[in-house]
């Protein structure tokens, strides 16, 4: 069963909520994340990509990037622009994306759970970036960014969502820059907390569907906690933050890909050596493909679909069946040479949130030579994947909206348990 727990958080003043709340620090680079302060001084980016508040020949993992994050989260609690809740609640999520609608459960998972499997995983993940995330938990006794988790529809919990969202008023409820509307309630009524805590009960199994640095790092200081005498494995850093989504309500878009060169072949010679796996027309609809197994592919000013011949892929294999795969397996790999699409520098992605016209944009400005609009992987492939503990290939899944920094912040220190770290 997957046990979840209420919690106290930090969070913004409602007045300041649409101002703090920030999109995730693995989204933007330095760069980005400076600009982003010099529009928005109050921008939580300060604290999730610190480096952005210091001169510019100062690494992103040197010590003083996680000394400046610890810093400036002092700063907003000292100033009163955020503030922790004064008894364990659960929160309520909802976003809006057009007519897409969202709604999760803000709440701390079992780093034990993560450990056991029980929360599942189907990424791997880089120890470069595990360390840069256990190094700002560490240092801000706390953890700022939520892991994006999904459970199989539950009709109980769901309901009793909807219903205390119906009857109560929200405590943040505004339209980021971006036009998505975010909507937070809290649920403190030691009921209600209940009552969701024992239908979490029922859900056998959590998955990651974003976040799988986060959960990572959130273990590896755990382990290191623990060792400190007199523990109990009740102290909040045995908790992670996430916010937990019914898989019927999540919304994939695809990631796709482009490619910097042919491998020396002209285009004549690569759309013969394509046609070998692929049964290729001239698009003349819209380019996004509309089922499985059947691609996008822009080249020389002009469209194409592709669709993966029957011999191309093992229908009943989770991994090889993924559209992501068939592409690599058929033509990345035997013809652009792309071995390593984690490490090779030909190969670039691009979320489908940006479209199809920013796969045109990159070709036609001769950025690259060819770019692949994918059709999303869907989240029953994703649970298929991780049910059977394999990782999917790199760049899989791209979900929107994006979750908030700074909606709900979990400590991890003094403030909660009584102990320093």
């Amino acid at each position: 069963m997957a046990f979840i727990r209420p919690f106290r958080a930090l969070r913004p003043v409602p007045e300041l909520a649409s101002s703090i709340a920030e999109l995730p620090y693995d989204v933007m680079d330095s760069q980005e994340a400076r600009d982003l302060i010099k529009k928005n001084p109050l921008s939580f980016i300060k604290v999730t990509r610190a480096e952005a508040t210091l001169p510019e020949n100062i690494a992103d993992n040197d010590p003083q990037v996680y000394e400046a994050a610890k810093n400036n989260l002092a700063d907003y609690v000292s100033k009163g622009q955020l503030k922790q809740d004064a008894q364990p609640c659960y929160y309520i999520y909802r976003q809006q994306m057009g007519q897409y609608i969202q709604i999760g459960l803000v709440a701390v998972a079992s780093v034990e759970e993560y450990k056991q499997n029980i929360i599942k995983k189907h990424e791997l993940t880089r120890v470069d970036k595990e360390t840069d995330r256990v190094n700002h938990i560490m240092a801000t006794k706390a953890q700022t960014g939520p892991v994006f988790l999904a459970y199989r529809s539950q009709g109980l919990l769901n309901a009793l969502l909807l219903k205390f969202m119906g009857n109560h008023q929200p405590v943040y409820d505004f339209t980021s820059s971006d036009e998505i509307k975010h909507t937070l309630y809290v649920v403190d009524d030691p009921i209600r907390v209940g009552e969701i805590t024992e239908l979490f009960k029922q859900v056998p199994h959590m998955y990651i569907a974003d976040g799988h640095h986060r959960s990572a790092a959130a273990l590896r200081v755990a382990e290191e906690l623990a060792k400190r005498p007199n523990q109990t494995g009740e102290e909040e850093y045995n908790y992670f933050l996430a916010v937990i989504f019914p898989d019927t309500m999540l919304h994939i878009l695809a990631y796709n890909r482009v490619v910097k060169d042919l491998k020396g072949l002209s285009v004549e010679a690569f759309m013969t050596a394509v046609a070998k796996n692929f049964t290729v027309e001239i698009q003349k609809r819209e380019p996004e493909p509309k089922e499985l197994h059947t691609f996008g592919m822009f080249i020389a000013g002009r469209w194409y679909s592709l669709k993966a011949k029957e011999n191309t892929f093992k229908a009943d294999d989770p991994i090889q069946s993924l559209d992501v795969s068939i592409l690599q397996n058929n033509l990345l790999t035997p013809i652009l040479g792309i071995q390593d699409p984690r490490t090779d520098k030909r190969i670039s992605f691009v979320g489908g949130i940006k479209g199809t016209k920013k796969l045109e944009e990159l070709v036609s400005n001769g950025k690259y030579a060819v770019a692949f609009a994918m059709y999303p992987t869907s989240m029953d492939q994703l649970m298929a994947v991780a049910d059977k503990g394999l990782i999917m290939p790199p760049k899989s899944t791209w979900f929107e909206p994006k979750l908030r920094d700074a909606m709900t912040i979990h400590l991890i220190g003094d403030e909660q348990d009584g102990k320093s770290i």
